[in-house]
């Protein structure tokens, strides 16, 4: 039998969506203050929905007492300098009440068995800036990520 406060792991599907789109919007919106009305044009249930069924990206909800606390999503990439196919972590969120349970490096090791089981040899994740995120990066290179510089992006 499960502990009442007992955090469970499970990997999502489309059922999952508006659990999913709900800890990335809370996400979004604590790295992007301002940025709801962006967020709720975005559909993001609906994207959810179908990102998981056509395996684009896959997710794994934390729980405690059935409630979504926390979220990861992966997605496969391929490079050369990667020696072929990896994993990179979309989106990892964990709501603030939550965060001093350890529940994070449960969704990373779960990310990191699954990685595994798909042959990835390698997670790569684009961290907030550090500047204004410090304790993200301490919490990735506590969990044995090295930092190998930020992403930019470029809007089509």
């Amino acid at each position: 039998m499960t502990a009442p406060d007992a955090v469970t792991l499970t990997r999502a599907d489309s059922g999952d969506a508006e659990a999913l789109a709900r800890l990335v919007t809370a996400l979004l919106a604590e790295l992007e203050p301002g940025a709801e009305a962006e967020l709720a044009a975005m559909s993001l249930p609906q994207q959810a929905q179908t990102l998981l069924a056509d395996q684009l990206i896959f997710a794994f909800i934390a729980r405690m007492a059935d409630v979504p606390v926390g979220v990861i999503t992966l997605h496969r990439c391929a490079a050369l300098y990667a020696g072929g196919v990896f994993g990179e972590v979309s989106e990892l969120y964990v709501m603030p009440e939550y965060r001093s349970l350890k529940i994070g490096e449960q969704l990373l090791d779960q990310a990191t068995e699954f990685a595994a089981e798909q042959g990835w040899q390698r997670l790569e994740v684009g961290a907030p800036p550090q500047a204004e995120f410090p304790r993200a990066q301490r919490f990735y290179e506590s969990n044995g990520f090295v930092c190998t510089g930020q992403r930019l992006r470029r809007l089509i």
